[in-house]
């Protein structure tokens, strides 16, 4: 028996970090994509849909005046909208075209202005690519730790690379920097399609009524409601005036519930 033989862990690093980089480092916006995809219709499977017509074509009127706002290639995507029957205050939108609304965001949106801000925001995560950001980045944090497993003989690496593609998967939270991003982002898609962008400190301010436990801007991903309510207000001249010029150019969004 060769008593001088490296246990086999110490062989993988360079092979195997190699294919970790491939896989869970360098992910493109068609990988993404197709994450974003499949995270859609998993939601649909597991959370019941409206049947209200009026209601979908009202969403999908404030969706798509936003959408036509968007740059390339994002204005010309087929995007996939779906309304969820659901008491929970929430949006969102995947990479690949998706968009979720929940029933229970309109009792807080009051108006087709305050959903459009709503709309922009979530879709504004998905043109700035923040999940393809943030996949690379928590990818590439975590290749080094599993390197260091590997390379020590400790852990589990072979479950960290099974478990890698759900770990760094679009669930994890933005960060409080792209969130406000996609605040000011988000503000000027929907300025630009002509809804009224002062209607954003309305949702933000009838957001912080409607909650009921609101965790210190420091424990979340989120900036607080004061923060948030004071860039809107600091964008709000340039934002009026794009949606200003977008209304004298026959814009004028007339989404009705």
């Amino acid at each position: 028996m060769d008593h001088h033989k490296a246990p086999a862990s110490r062989h993988l690093p360079a092979t195997l970090l190699a294919s970790l980089v491939f896989v869970a480092g360098c992910a493109t916006v068609g990988e993404i994509d197709s994450m974003g995809g499949s995270e859609f219709q998993k939601i649909r499977a597991q959370t019941p849909v409206s049947d209200d017509a009026g209601l979908r074509a009202y969403v999908g009127c404030v969706a798509d005046a936003i959408i036509a706002e968007l740059p390339e290639p994002y204005a010309y995507r087929n995007w996939e909208l779906e309304i969820f029957d659901s008491e929970e205050v929430n949006a969102f939108a995947l990479p690949g075209g998706h968009i979720g609304i929940y029933t229970g965001l309109l009792a807080v949106a009051g108006n087709q202005d305050q959903l459009a801000a709503v709309i922009g925001h979530e879709i504004a995560h998905v043109t700035e690519q923040h999940a393809l950001k943030r996949y690379n980045r928590e990818a590439a944090t975590r290749i080094g730790v599993t390197g260091v497993a590997i390379a020590t003989g400790t852990g589990q690496a072979g479950a960290d690379l099974l478990g890698m593609a759900t770990s760094l998967g679009l669930s994890l939270p933005f960060s409080r920097g792209e969130e406000s991003e996609a605040d000011t982002v988000g503000l000027h898609y929907m300025a630009a399609a002509g809804f009224d962008p002062r209607q954003s400190v309305a949702l933000w301010q009838s957001m912080e009524k409607n909650s009921k436990l609101r965790p210190p801007e420091l424990l979340s991903t989120h900036p607080s409601s004061e923060h948030r309510i004071s860039d809107l207000i600091a964008e709000l001249p340039e934002a009026l005036a794009t949606s200003n010029a977008a209304r004298a150019a026959g814009k004028d969004p007339q989404c009705r519930r």
